[in-house]
């Protein structure tokens, strides 16, 4: 592990070979240690840079593909409790909308909600402890609870938890967000990654080029798969980085 752009003695952080792991100390020094192959150097090192870099890791978020079927948790109520960082499978979904109102952010809430839905909102409901979801769109005479919702609009409000987290990470990594959402949803989710990214850094996979036009001043790297070897569009072999992975 080094910073920097390129791998130079000055700045390893630690290297591993086989069993033997060394890590630079806090005096500048080396530190040497034996671990199993099956044990990883960030769980097994105590040097203070190690541990920097392993809570840094630690932090950063990553959102797959949040469940939407029938059986979703993000359809069930839950016991209400503050959540500052949306789960996973979105289970509290509930609740971390309910936090994000809670900690003064109700108005960017109300606004990425009816950027998407215009004349709409959502209201989180306590039942003996159990917080549930109620959205009212525009048109309808009833609220829609969680069950009701289509998987479009619960995928869009899990990514408006999701993204306006009260704990924001260092990195945060969005995978392919556009799944079932309906095309006229991809801008405000463009807004919202852009609001996110004031605060973060975000790298958004995507196959959509509506979403990718929609972000503003983003900066697009194009994988292509050729011959079974994926490259990024326009770089040349003078163009690829200097990093170099040392020989183990």
């Amino acid at each position: 592990m080094g910073g920097g752009p390129a791998l130079r003695p000055s700045m390893l952080v630690a290297d591993r070979a086989g069993h033997v792991v060394r890590a630079r100390s806090a005096d500048g020094g080396w530190n040497s240690a034996n671990i199993r192959l099956t044990d990883s150097m960030l769980s097994e090192l105590a040097e203070p840079e190690v541990l920097l870099l392993r809570d840094r890791m630690r932090s950063w978020r990553f959102y797959d593909q949040f469940r939407t079927d029938r059986d979703a948790p993000a359809r069930q109520s839950r016991i209400g409790t503050r959540i500052p960082v949306l789960d996973h499978d979105g289970a509290d979904l509930p609740a971390a909308l309910q936090t994000i109102r809670e900690v003064g952010a109700a108005s960017a809430l109300d606004d990425a909600v009816a950027d998407a839905f215009p004349g709409s909102r959502v209201e989180i409901v306590d039942s003996a402890g159990r917080f549930g979801l109620r959205f009212y769109q525009y048109g309808l005479l009833r609220p829609l609870d969680a069950a009701e919702l289509s998987d479009g609009t619960l995928r869009y409000l899990l990514w408006v938890a999701a993204l306006l987290t009260p704990r924001p990470p260092e990195l945060l990594v969005l995978n392919e967000p556009e799944t079932s959402l309906h095309p006229d949803l991809l801008p405000p989710l463009a807004h919202l990654v852009t609001t996110a990214a004031t605060r973060s850094q975000v790298v958004v996979v995507t196959h959509s080029s509506v979403l990718v036009g929609a972000l503003e001043k983003a900066s697009v790297l194009t994988l292509v798969k050729e011959a079974g070897t994926t490259t990024l569009d326009g770089q040349g072999l003078l163009d690829q980085p200097s990093w170099h992975w040392p020989e183990r």
